[in-house]
C-alpha cells in the first residue's frame, strides 16, 4: 500500500497511530509518514496532478526482449490511434445526427418554420453541434499529442528491422545472429493527424506474399503519375524491401531470386546485382521463367514431403538450399504461359509455410486477359503501393489508413552500404 505521494505506508503501532506519526490520534493535525530514522535533505516532491500524462518510454510494453517490447509498443500505438480516431469520428457523427434531427423538428412544425424563433432554434442546434465537435476534437488532440510524444521517443530506439531508412541505426548495422521477429514495410497515418506516422510492422517469416501495385488506380498520386515513373517507383520499393529482408536475416539464411523476362528492370535492380547478393542472375525469357519456377516448385514439394513425413533436414537432397527464398517477379504476366501462371499461384499458396515467398511487381490490368482465374492470386498477396494510398483497413474499426512505403532518402548511400555488408558477411560465412 502507498500514500497519495507514493511513500510506503508504515504499519500501525500497537496504540493505533502509524509509526513515526507527528500528531497524536484524534488531534486533527497532519500525519507525517516519514520514517523517523531517515533525514530528508530537501522538501518532499509535490504530488503530480492525476490528469498529467506519463512520460513516454521506449520499450514500455510487455515482452521477453527489447525487440518484442518495441514491436508490441508500436502496435499498441496503432491501436490507440485507431480507437482515439474512431471515438472522435463517432462523436462528430452523433453531433451532426442530433443537429439534423433538431432541424427536422423545426421544419416539421409549420408554425415554427419561419420567423425569429426558427432562426434561433437553428442557431442553437448548430451551436450545440459545434460545441460537441470542439470538445471531441480537444479530446482527440490531447490523445494524439501524447501519441506523438511517444512516437518521438520510440522511433529513434527502433532496431534496423523496424527502423526507417533515415534512422542512424542503419549506419552501425551488423548482420544479426537471429532472424528479426518483424520487418517494417512502410508507415501508416490517418487524415486527422497526417504527420503522426505509425510503422507498419509485419511478422517474420512472411505469412503472405507482397504485391507492389504499379497500376494507375486508387490514390490521386497514382492517377496523376506517369506510368513508367510509377513502375520504376514500384521496382525501387521492391528492391528496398528485398534489401531489408536480406539485412535482417543471418548470413546465408535468406536468398533472393528475380524474374525479369524482358530485362527491363536492370537499372532498378542495380543495387542488388552490383552488390552480388542475388542467388543467381535475373531469369529472362520464357525459358528462364520456367526454369526458376520449376526449381522453386521442386523445393516446395520436397520440403512439404519432408515435413509431412516427419523427416528432418537430413532427408532432403544435398543440393537443396534450406535457406528461405524470396522471388521477385517483375512485369507479370509477360513471359508466363499457363503452366508458369499455375506454378506462381502454387508458390503463393504453399510457399510461405515452407520458406518460399513472393514479391510481385505488377499492374493487375496487364493480366486482365486471364479473367477471374488470377483473382485468388491477387487476394492471397498483401497489396502495397509505391506512392501514398489509403487502401489498407484495420480489422478493429475499419479505418482507411494511408500507406506510404519505406523509402530510401534521396542521395543516400545507405542501401548500397547495407547490401555490400550483407555480401561481405555472406562470403565470410561460406
Amino acid at each position: 500500500r502507498s500514500t497519495a505521494d507514493g511513500a510506503p505506508a508504515q504499519p500501525p503501532s500497537p496504540s493505533g497511530a502509524p509509526a513515526g506519526s507527528g500528531a497524536a490520534p484524534g488531534s486533527g493535525g497532519r500525519i507525517d509518514y516519514t520514517h523517523p530514522g531517515r533525514r530528508r535533505s530537501t522538501a518532499p516532491p509535490a504530488a503530480a496532478p492525476l490528469a498529467q500524462p506519463a512520460t513516454p518510454v521506449a520499450g514500455d510494453a510487455p515482452g521477453w526482449s527489447m525487440e518484442e517490447r518495441l514491436y508490441n509498443q508500436v502496435w499498441g500505438m496503432f491501436e490507440d490511434l485507431a480507437r482515439a480516431t474512431a471515438a472522435y469520428r463517432s462523436a462528430v457523427d452523433f453531433a451532426e445526427t442530433r443537429m439534423d434531427q433538431e432541424l427536422d423538428r423545426v421544419l416539421a412544425d409549420p408554425r415554427s418554420r419561419v420567423g425569429p424563433g426558427a432562426d434561433a432554434a437553428r442557431a442553437a442546434a448548430k451551436a450545440r453541434c459545434q460545441e460537441l465537435t470542439d470538445r471531441a476534437r480537444e479530446a482527440l488532440d490531447r490523445d494524439l499529442d501524447q501519441l506523438a510524444a511517444e512516437s518521438a521517443v520510440v522511433e529513434p530506439a527502433l532496431p534496423p528491422a523496424f527502423a526507417g531508412w533515415d534512422n542512424p541505426v542503419w549506419h552501425a548495422h551488423r548482420s544479426p545472429t537471429e532472424t528479426a521477429m518483424a520487418v517494417r514495410l512502410g508507415d501508416l497515418h490517418l487524415p486527422e493527424r497526417p504527420e503522426l506516422r505509425i510503422p507498419l510492422l509485419v511478422r517474420l517469416p512472411l505469412e503472405r506474399g507482397l504485391w507492389i501495385d504499379c497500376g494507375r488506380q486508387g490514390s490521386e498520386q497514382s492517377l496523376l503519375a506517369d506510368g513508367d515513373r510509377l513502375r520504376r517507383l514500384a521496382l525501387d520499393t521492391a528492391v528496398a524491401h528485398a534489401a531489408r529482408l536480406l539485412a535482417v536475416h543471418p548470413p546465408g539464411e535468406f536468398a533472393v531470386h528475380v524474374i525479369d523476362p524482358a530485362g527491363a528492370a536492370a537499372p532498378a535492380l542495380a543495387p542488388l546485382t552490383d552488390a552480388g547478393v542475388l542467388a543467381a542472375p535475373p531469369a529472362a525469357g520464357a525459358a528462364g521463367v520456367a526454369a526458376l519456377l520449376s526449381q522453386l516448385t521442386r523445393r516446395v514439394d520436397l520440403v512439404q514431403m519432408a515435413v509431412r513425413s516427419g523427416a528432418g533436414a537430413g532427408a532432403l537432397p544435398p543440393d537443396l538450399d534450406t535457406a528461405r527464398h524470396l522471388l521477385i517477379v517483375h512485369d507479370f504476366p509477360h513471359g508466363f504461359d499457363d503452366r508458369a501462371v499455375n506454378q506462381l499461384r502454387y508458390l503463393a499458396d504453399e510457399g510461405p509455410a515452407v520458406g518460399v515467398h513472393l514479391l510481385v511487381v505488377a499492374d493487375r490490368e496487364d493480366a486482365r486477359a486471364y479473367g477471374p482465374v488470377l483473382d485468388p492470386l491477387w487476394r492471397s498477396l498483401l497489396r502495397l503501393t509505391p506512392v501514398a494510398d489509403d487502401h489498407l483497413a484495420d480489422p478493429w474499426v475499419g479505418h482507411a489508413w494511408t500507406y506510404e512505403p519505406a523509402k530510401v532518402p534521396p542521395g543516400s548511400e545507405v542501401l548500397g552500404r547495407v547490401l555490400r555488408h550483407v555480401a561481405e558477411t555472406r562470403g565470410r560465412s561460406h
